[in-house]
This record gives C-alpha cells, structure tokens and sequence, in this order.
C-alpha cells in the first residue's frame, strides 16, 4: 500500500468520523451522561419579578416592527416591569417612524446614524438598559406569549446568566420552506436541551435569549455574534446558560436555496471568529465538561464540512483501484450535481427531494467558504437581512 493510498483512506476516515461523532456519539454521551444540576426554575415559582428590558435591534423592518411591537405588549409580564427598547441600525425605509408611534406605550426608540449591524445595534443599547435581566429578539420572530417569563424565572437560580428559547422554523405563507432546514432546527435543539440537562448550552438562539444586565453590558465586536458569545460570557463569569423549551418562537423558514446558502456562510463566518475571540475557553483544563461541549457541538460540526471536502477528494483517488470508492464517488458527484440543478432551479423552488440533496450540499459548500472566509480575517458586521416566508401577511427578514 503506498502513501497517497495510505492518506486517501486516512481523509475518508476523517470524512466518516467527523459525522458520526457530532451526529451519533455527541448526542449518545449526552444521554447517558449523569445530572448533577437541578431544572430550571419554573415561572410558577416566583414571587416577585425582576425589571426587563427587552431589546429589538432592526433593520429597515417596516413589515414587522408594528407586529412585532403589539405582540412584545402584549406579553405574559407585569408590565411596571418592562422597558422596550428598540434600537434601528439606521433604517431609511420608515420603521423608525412606526416604532416611534409606540413611544406614547412605553416603547423607547434609538436610531443609530451609521450601519454597524446586529450585534453593533445591541451593544448601543448597553446605554440604555433599565431592567436587571435583558431579553433580546428578531423584530421578523414571533415570541409566544407566555415565553417571557419562563425565560426570566431561571435567573431567580444564581449560578443562571443566561437562557436561550426553542425556536419553531415554520413554513409562513411564502410557500418557500425548506423542509430540510426544519428537520435540522429539531435536531439542533433536542441536542441544546440535552446540554442543559447536563451543564449547560455552549451558544443561544440570536432570536430569543436572555442574560443578566451585567452579562449584556460586555462589549461583542460587532463582526462577532453576541448570541453565540453570551454563554461564552456567562461561562467565564462562573454562569450556566439553559435552553428553556417553554419559551418558544416561531421563525419562517429561509425563501430560497441561495439566501439560505449565503446565511449559512456569514452565520458560521461569525460563529468561527466568535470562537477564536473566546479560545480559551476550549481549554478543558480549565473549563471542563464546558469546553468539552464547545469542541464537540461546535468546532468538530464545523469541521465537518473540511472533513467531507478531503473525504470527497480521497474516494476519488481510489476510485480507479476500489469499486467501493467508485461507486461512493460517482454518489457524490450526482449529489453535487442535483444541488447545482436546484439552485439553478426556475423560480428556486426545486423539487423537495432535490431541496433536501442542495440543503446538504449547500451546507458542506458554505461550510468551506466561511472557513475561507474566517482564515482570511474578512469581517462583515453590516449585511442585508434574510429575506424569510412571512408568519402572516408579507415578506420578513432575519438577520
């Protein structure tokens, strides 16, 4: 057996391994891993409620924020606790005008004269926070009623800074939906409630999450994302950070193959310089089970796009000689090919088998170009939101 045989088999062993760590091991351990923390405090608990602010950033978000802002008061909360605080990135298509007819309600508005983005709307906010604990979420989310506060009552544990909610990607009336992306967030988030169940979850939910006033008020460079970096804040400041399945949120699903693919590049982009800025917190030295759950959900599922490139490459190199390889080959080269027929698809709404075949692909692809993208430093904290199917009435967008 010569070298390049030696490494061709080597790369398709990190191309199988990789997967079936995160996707089979990971949740196996999970599982069967002890206890060792109470659950959540429930909202029924609680006796005396902490002040909250909640925080909207938004982005020319004219065909939400008014929805948006009816259903944030008309929240399950004692309302001489809350404080609304909208924060417009510079929007020049009328939404601040809309949340600025809110203010008569209680509902403060900032406008930021120069786009920075997301995470730049919510450290502008840290000047203006009222309440002990800060809720943040999507102005294009739609936030259950009763979600506030059983995101809130956790934080009457004090080893609690922060909690994320569960997310319901449904298909809105855009008719667009991508049923892989559905399947995925279900997975995604079964694995989040078993990190809880254990210690505590490694990133939240950009579209609903909590953490404490004094948590918020670190500053996030606004290249990074703060919903990834919050239980890393938490976790350095001795904190735990819980997925709390009660609070949920439904988010339309993506309106096309391409904005989807384009999410996924600038979300793991993010995620992957996110990361570097808290690197120590990898160390399972210091941080044990916690940096555990970091590498294992985080930096080995990332990788798993590399892993599947050298894999590819690697059965291609044996294909002359194994009829294994060949075979596997021959697999990968049609699913790249059907990927290519969907995103190329006529008014992009392929077939669903070809959707699911490009949902794969498409993350594999996307998943190589952030890491380009992240090696080569190239920071993008100002993007155009994601255009999604609405929740009912209208075009929404996500950042």
């Amino acid at each position: 057996m010569n070298t390049l045989t030696i490494a061709s088999l080597a790369a398709v062993f990190i191309g199988v391994l990789l997967p079936l760590y995160c996707f089979v091991v990971y949740p196996l351990v999970l599982n069967i891993a002890p206890r060792r923390y109470r659950k959540a405090i429930k909202p029924e608990e609680i006796e005396q409620w902490p002040s909250v602010t909640v925080v909207i950033p938004v982005y020319n978000g004219k065909d939400t924020i008014f929805a948006k802002l009816t259903q944030i008061l008309d929240l399950d909360y004692p309302k001489d606790k809350l404080h609304i605080l909208v924060v417009s990135d510079a929007s020049d298509d009328g939404t601040n005008e809309i949340a600025r007819s809110f203010e008569d309600r209680g509902v403060e508005v900032v406008v930021l004269e120069e786009r920075g983005g997301k995470t730049a709307a919510e450290n502008a906010a840290r000047d203006y926070l009222r309440g002990d604990v800060v809720f943040s979420t999507d102005a294009a989310v739609s936030v259950d009623g009763q979600a506030l506060k059983h995101l809130v009552a956790p934080f009457a544990d004090p080893e609690v800074g922060v909690t994320t909610g569960r997310i319901f990607s449904v298909k809105g009336d855009g008719g667009h939906g991508l049923d892989a992306e559905s399947w995925y967030n279900g997975y995604d988030m079964r694995l989040r409630q078993l990190e809880t169940e254990l210690y505590g979850v490694v990133g939240a939910a950009g579209a609903i999450f909590a953490s404490r006033r004094e948590l918020h008020e670190d500053m996030v460079p606004s290249a990074l994302s703060r919903d990834f970096a919050a239980p890393l804040i938490a976790r350095e400041k001795g904190f735990r950070s819980l997925l709390i399945p009660e609070a949920t949120c439904a988010v339309a699903r993506g309106m096309g193959l391409g904005p989807e693919y384009r999410r996924k590049v600038r979300t793991m982009t993010r995620g992957l310089e996110t990361l570097y800025f808290k690197r120590h917190l990898a160390n399972p030295a210091k941080y044990g089970v916690f940096a555990w759950m970091l590498w294992s959900h985080k930096v080995a599922r990332w990788l798993i796009p590399v892993g599947c490139g050298v894999a590819t490459i690697g059965v291609g190199l044996l294909a002359p000689t194994s009829k294994i390889a060949a075979v596997l080959f021959v697999a990968a080269i049609f699913c790249i090919g059907g990927a290519f027929v969907a995103f190329r698809w006529p008014g992009g709404r392929p077939p669903r088998a070809l959707s699911i075949i490009a949902f794969g692909v498409g993350g594999i692809m996307a998943g190589l170009q952030a890491w380009i993208a992240a090696l080569r430093g190239e920071l993008n904290p100002v993007w155009e939101p994601t255009k999604r199917g609405s929740l009912g009435g209208g075009p929404t967008s996500q950042a």
